[in-house]
Formats: structure tokens, sequence, C-alpha cells
């Protein structure tokens, strides 16, 4: 009931009607699963840099529709990020702004639901640049993989510790880490761990605790 309400007053406070297509209802059978790489992690100072998205259809990660976009930050990205993600000044220098960038990405998503990994913050950072530019935050469910893998793991081992770091998820649901700190590199692995999760009602764990 509240995320009715939530939903209806998000949807009243829209700005630009040309948008209204994030609130229609889907009924189809994709998901999109995005990442973001940003200049660090305070949600309300930090800026993004690139987001990285991937389309799921069913069962099936679709390569040939990958969604990626590199965004020019207001201010000077720090080396300290740098080594994290590793986009250069000379990497953005020439990019899109941030709000023409998110413009795409909201195109793409549509109404479809999202999937992520530590997906709170990534929409938090959306969230940041259209509040005030569409009035709204982004209206469309949402999937956090970290959470379906918890649920599943505790359920064998109700006492254990749930180690929820990205490359333990990947390792002990044995798929492979494609390294590269990417937001579409971390969108597709999030999808194989996403479609692991929910197409197996047994899943064979590699590691106990």
């Amino acid at each position: 009931m509240l995320e009715k309400i939530f939903h209806y007053f998000n949807h009243n406070n829209l700005k630009d009607k040309q948008y209204e297509f994030l609130f229609d209802t889907y009924e189809g059978d994709e998901v999109v699963v995005y990442d973001t790489e940003t200049t660090g992690l305070d949600r309300n100072n930090d800026e993004i840099l690139s987001i990285g998205a991937v389309i799921i259809k069913g069962n099936k990660i679709l390569m040939s529709q990958t969604f990626e976009v590199y965004l020019k930050p207001s201010k000077e990205i720090s080396t300290k990020s740098i080594e994290i993600h590793r986009i250069r000044p000379c990497d953005v220098e020439n990019s899109l702004s941030a709000q023409e960038g998110i413009e795409k990405f909201l195109h793409f998503i549509g109404s479809r639901p999202l999937v992520g990994y530590y997906l709170e913050f990534d929409v938090a950072m959306i969230n940041r640049y259209i509040k005030p530019w569409l009035g709204i935050t982004l209206p469309n469910k949402k999937i956090e993989v970290s959470s379906i893998y918890f649920d599943k793991k505790i359920a064998l081992i109700p006492q254990g510790n749930i180690d929820l770091r990205f490359d333990i998820i990947l390792r002990d649901l044995d798929l492979p880490n494609m390294g590269q700190h990417n937001a579409v590199n971390d969108a597709v692995m999030t999808a194989m761990i996403y479609l692991k999760l929910i197409e197996n009602k047994k899943i064979s764990f590699k590691h106990s605790t």
C-alpha cells in the first residue's frame, strides 16, 4: 500500500510529460541490469562518470543490446577515484553532459524492472540528477541480487555469516570474474548472478560459509 501511495505521488511530481513512459505498467519478460562508475561513494556530492547496462530477456543476456555512456563531470576526477575505475579526465573530456547521458539511459530502460548489485547506490546516483530535472525518482521495480543470494544462502546455513562481497558471490556461484572494473562488465557479471539465482531452485554453492 505504501509503495502504491509513493508511486502515485512520485508520478504526480513529474515535470516533463515526455517521460510518462517511465510510469507505464510493464508486463514483459525483460529486466535491465545496470551499474554506474562514479567519482566516489558520496551520493550527495560525487558524480556519475559512466553507466553500463544490459538487458535480460527470459533467461538470456542480450549482449547485442548493451548500453554504455560516459558523462563529463563538473569537477576534476581524483587520483584515488581513477585507481578504482581507470576512467581518466581525457576519457570523458568529450563525453555527454550528465543530463544528455541520463536522458539516453532513461529511454533505454523504459519502465522495465532494474536489477543490480548495491542497486540502492546506483539508483540514488541517478535520482540525484533526475529529481531536480524531472521532479521524480526512478519509479521502476528494483531487484537487488545480493538480497536474493542472501535469502538462498541463509536457508542452507541459518547460523552462518554470509559474505556479500561481489567477487565472493561470483566465486560461490562458480561464475567467471571478468576482472576489469567497468560499468558494462559489472552489469554483465551481475546479470549472470541474477540468472543463476532465479533459474535454479536448488543451487550448489562452492562454500558452505
